[in-house]
């Protein structure tokens, strides 16, 4: 599966445990003061880096690249209108698996960077779309990334004037409830375990899970597999009942730190719902969101964590 981007990535650190940990904590209460505190600072966290200017709610745009040119401006006849863009800002062109940045007519308009840097009149520049280090063209308040998902090629635009970031209201949560802060058992896979993982634009992945998740709650036995998101990370992508009536409807997202011995042995893990998050696509139409794996669907309800953002 394709990683987060990096500046999402601060909201996934955010909603983990402290460093050091290693044994599952006991599960607050609601008069545990400490835990209250952090819960709320974490939140207030989310909410203001998603609304930043390059957060998720800027997002204005998700163009297909195919092969050859793709023209971006304000002007008629872009591939890519983009309305706060200079009449002809750059032309992304796709040649196999590679693309490179390629000056419109007239030279690059002045202001425009590449990785921080000037661009030149004449400048033409490789693209990089790792997710981890994608290159990022930037004129003004707009931000432009190529991505991967599945075998094709996107260009993500964000502007920081987007109508969806200037009309941000603040998320909605349930009120924090200690019960969701659940201790699980975790039960490594000891044969190859795959989930099947589709996504918004149709595309299917299928992902490797290490075992899975298992509590009891309202008298029911739950399991929740994972994907690894990276060596200290657990992501788990899940729905349940609340989405016909509360929450996101396509589901939400989860991550946790590492259970007790690791992976690859019998231990705990905390699951902490007061920290679900709605995956960016319940902000914006222009996100690319993996979806539940049918494994990960719940036959209860999760009072707990992000209510949806539109009523």
């Amino acid at each position: 599966m394709q990683k987060l981007p990096q500046h999402f990535l601060f909201a996934i650190l955010l909603s983990l445990p402290m460093a050091g940990q290693t044994q599952a904590p006991a599960a607050p209460t609601h008069s545990d003061p400490t835990y209250l505190t952090t819960l709320q600072q974490w939140r207030t966290h989310r909410a203001s880096s998603l609304s930043q200017p390059d957060g998720w709610f800027s997002l204005v745009a998700l163009e297909w690249l195919k092969p050859g040119d793709t023209t971006i401006g304000s002007a008629p006849g872009n591939t890519l209108h983009l309305e706060h863009a200079p009449a002809r800002l750059a032309t992304f062109h796709l040649d196999g698996a590679t693309v490179k940045l390629v000056a419109p007519s007239g030279g690059f308009p002045t202001g425009t960077t590449l990785d921080n840097k000037p661009l030149q009149k004449s400048t033409e520049a490789p693209i990089s779309f790792d997710d981890n280090h994608p290159s990022e063209l930037r004129s003004g308040g707009l931000l432009l990334i190529v991505i991967q998902r599945g075998d094709r090629l996107y260009l993500r635009v964000k502007d920081a004037a987007s109508p969806t970031r200037l009309a941000f209201h603040g998320l909605q949560w349930f009120s924090p409830d200690p019960q969701y802060r659940i201790t699980a058992r975790w039960i490594p896979s000891t044969t190859p375990t795959t989930l099947t993982v589709p996504n918004v634009l149709g595309q299917i992945s299928h992902e490797p899970s290490p075992g899975m998740a298992e509590f009891t709650l309202n008298g029911q036995t739950i399991r929740l597999y994972p994907i690894v998101e990276d060596e200290q990370t657990l992501f788990f992508i899940f729905r349940d009942t609340t989405s016909k009536t509360s929450t996101y409807g396509a589901g939400r997202f989860l991550y946790a730190t590492l259970p007790s011995n690791g992976i690859d042995h019998p231990g705990t893990i905390v699951l902490d719902f007061n920290k679900a998050q709605n995956p960016p696509c319940a902000y914006t139409s222009y996100a690319t969101c993996p979806l539940p794996p049918q494994q990960n669907r719940l036959p209860i309800p999760i009072l707990a964590g992000e209510r949806r953002y539109h009523d």
